[in-house]
Parts: C-alpha cells; sequence; structure tokens
C-alpha cells in the first residue's frame, strides 16, 4: 500500500520538525521520516543556545546576526517554558581582541536585531562583580551582554508535536532507503529501522532535512555518491558545578576560536564548543581526548580552579553539515596543521601518508597526540578516496 502526500520530509531535527509545523500549518498534507529518535542527531548535541553568533560579526555577516537576533525574542515569546533568557560575561584579555573592538561588536549585537526584551550590554569591574569571583585574578574587566538558552530536544519534539496536532505523519525509526523520481512525483520505500517492515510514500515533494546525512539522501535520488557537504564536529564536556551564580562564560582563546561556560541542569556546567573536520559516519561521532585536553586547557586558562579529566561527568558530540564550497576550512586537523596545508603537501610535494607529513616534510610528529595523528590518517584517507572518485567520474564523462 502507498501513502500519498505533498511533502515528505527526511530527517527530523529542528529543520525537518519546523518545517513540518509550517506546511502542515499551511494546509499541505505531510509525512515526517526520522530513521531514530527525533533530535538524535544535531540538534541534541548544540550549546543550547538561541543567539545571534557574536563571533559572526568579525566576518561582516551583518545580516545574519541581524536576522538570527530578531528570532531570538519571537521564540522566547513563543516557547518561555523551554527557552530563557541568559547573560554572559565575557572577560577583557590583553592580547587579543581589543577592548574598544569588543564593545563595538556589543553596541551592534545590542541594536541591529532590535533588541526590545533582554536586558543591554554594559561593563563589569570582575574585582567588584561576583562573575570575577571564579576567574583568575589577572582578569579585571569585562563585559555583559544578553542571549538565550533552550531545551534543543524539547524545541524540536514540541515542534514535531504542533504538526501532528495539524495533521502531519511523524514517522520515527523510519528509514528511507531508496527515493526516486518517477512521473511527475517522487516515491520513497522506507523501512522500520525496529521490525523490518517496509512501506512506501509518494509525494509531490521532498524536503532532505537529513542533517549530516543530507548527502546520502541525495545520493538515493541521483543514483550516485554525493559530496556537497563538509561535516563538521563539535563536542561539549559536563563538570561539575564550578561557581555559584546563574550567569554564563564567553571565553577568547588564543587560536581565535572561542568556548562557553554555562551553569547546567543546576549542579553542572557545560563547556564547549571544539570545532574540526569530521570524515566518519555521522553516527559514530564521539569526543575525542585531545578535545577534551582542549576544552579542560581552554577553561584552565580563565578559572582560578584547575580542571583535571577527574572533573569530568559527561561529554557529546555532534556533527554539524556545512555547504562545501570549496573556500573555507574548519579548524586546525591538528595543532599547527591545517587541511589546505595537507592538500598542499599531497598535490605538490608527493605526500601520501602521515609519517610523509609529521617526520619527513615537517617534525610535527613530535608535538602531536595520538589522536591528533589518526585525525591526520583519517583525512589522508577520505582525500585520497573522493580523488580517485572524482578521477573514476572524470574518465567515465
Amino acid at each position: 500500500m502507498t501513502e500519498h502526500c505533498d511533502i515528505l520530509i527526511v530527517g527530523g531535527g529542528i529543520n525537518g520538525a519546523g518545517i513540518a509545523r509550517d506546511a502542515a500549518g499551511r494546509g499541505y498534507s505531510v509525512v515526517l521520516a526520522e530513521m531514530s529518535d527525533l533530535a538524535s542527531g544535531t540538534s541534541s548535541a548544540s550549546t543550547k543556545l538561541i543567539h545571534g553568533g557574536l563571533r559572526y560579526l568579525e566576518h561582516y555577516e551583518f545580516r545574519l546576526v541581524r536576522e538570527a537576533l530578531i528570532e531570538r525574542e519571537i521564540l522566547w515569546k513563543i516557547a518561555p517554558h523551554i527557552i530563557r533568557p541568559l547573560r554572559f560575561v565575557l572577560p577583557h584579555h590583553r592580547g587579543l581582541r581589543p577592548a574598544w573592538l569588543l564593545r563595538l561588536g556589543l553596541f551592534l549585537y545590542d541594536h541591529i536585531g532590535g533588541r526590545k526584551l533582554l536586558p543591554p550590554t554594559r561593563s563589569v569591574d570582575l574585582r567588584q562583580d561576583p562573575a570575577g569571583i571564579p576567574l583568575k585574578e589577572t582578569f579585571v574587566k569585562g563585559f555583559e551582554y544578553s542571549d538565550a538558552w533552550v531545551q534543543d530536544a524539547r524545541l524540536v519534539v514540541l515542534n514535531a508535536r504542533d504538526a501532528a496536532n495539524k495533521g502531519a505523519r511523524i514517522l520515527t525509526r523510519m528509514r528511507v532507503d531508496a527515493l526516486e523520481r518517477r512521473d511527475g512525483f517522487f516515491e520513497a520505500r522506507l523501512t522500520d529501522t525496529e521490525t523490518q517492515t517496509s512501506r512506501r510514500v509518494c509525494a509531490r515533494m521532498v524536503v532532505n532535512a537529513a542533517g549530516p546525512w543530507v548527502d546520502t539522501v541525495i545520493g538515493l535520488a541521483a543514483g550516485a555518491q554525493q559530496s556537497n557537504v563538509r561535516l563538521v564536529q563539535g563536542s561539549h564536556i559536563v563538570v561539575r558545578r564550578l561557581y555559584e551564580h546563574e550567569r554564563c562564560y564567553i571565553f577568547q582563546n588564543a587560536d581565535g576560536r572561542i568556548i562557553f561556560a554555562i551553569p547546567y541542569e543546576e549542579n553542572f556546567t557545560l563547556i564547549g564548543t571544539t570545532d574540526h573536520d569530521y570524515r566518519d559516519d555521522p553516527a559514530k561521532v564521539a569526543i575525542t581526548e585531545a578535545e577534551t585536553d582542549y576544552l579542560l586547557l581552554a577553561a584552565g586558562e580563565y578559572f582560578k580552579t584547575p580542571l583535571s579529566r577527574d572533573d569530568l561527568v559527561w561529554a557529546y558530540s555532534g556533527v554539524r553539515p556545512l555547504y562545501d564550497d570549496g573556500a573555507g576550512q574548519a579548524q586546525p586537523i591538528a595543532q599547527g596543521l591545517f587541511s589546505h596545508e595537507v592538500d598542499y603537501l599531497m598535490d605538490f610535494e608527493w605526500a601520501k601518508t602521515a609519517d610523509d607529513i609529521l617526520w619527513r616534510r615537517s617534525k610535527l610528529g613530535l608535538h602531536l597526540s595520538v589522536d591528533e595523528g589518526t585525525a591526520l590518517t583519517a583525512y589522508i584517507a577520505s582525500r585520497t578516496e573522493l580523488t580517485s572518485v572524482q578521477a573514476t567520474q572524470l574518465q567515465a564523462s
């Protein structure tokens, strides 16, 4: 038996659930298929923030930040039971971003998004303010601004629940195994991952909201392997609560990244995130030893109390799909080694293995961890495979 609908949505993360809610609310018949649980992937592995992306101002992404800030207050009004305002303290670190640049960025952050309800930015004397108590004494000045916290997985489920209330069919543990264009419609074969039974859905339109698996879904329709996105891993750690007050911290690091430290579930502090390319199965993503060390070290640069692995309570990782236009790359594969440098060594200096790069083209092997060496090996293998596929496609054409 075949089920007919206007729109088949593949993926039950925040994008899929939000689109299902919107489409069902406009009167379309909707089927959403999620191969696991709702929000089981990227959507439950976030930093749990509704924010405009303060750091994007440095890249002149003013429109992006403005739109995100406007949506921040809209979401807060819609779902105040799972979204609440937060205050973030940004300690000034002499030698990194100058104070005047931070003031300018926060002024823009306050005003370009039409902030109406959240309190504005203010300067903080960390020698007098309670926010300075858990920090090292070298931090005497800071800035405080507003953003918002969200129960990310609940936001997904509530969107799906509202979509279902409007008539959408929400199918969890239902994997899309085949997708074919036929007679002006899309025919999809869905498999129940628990019973292994199959059903068919015929849709006028398919929305690919599969997150890190987006290329897999495109490949089903195209009949060939696809490579349209770059996967970026982000990891977080949870430690015992590090301070008494309810404000959060945003820390600048010498490598240009930022991390957050956020009160979490009353008795804990959430610290994250990392940011590096990922080339394995998204279902297997897990925090690495190098990421754990990085987050502990980065937070330890600011907090008085030293952090160690003994403080860890939990950790989680997620994979974000970014459109791969070939222009940008994520953070280094390893300390001091960027992917475009590895690409150059492979393309123009005949490097084929991690040892070629770590011990002959350089002596970085003395400085890298085992996990970083493994990450480099995985990158070389994936790039070699991609190059081989591209060469085969070129010959075939």
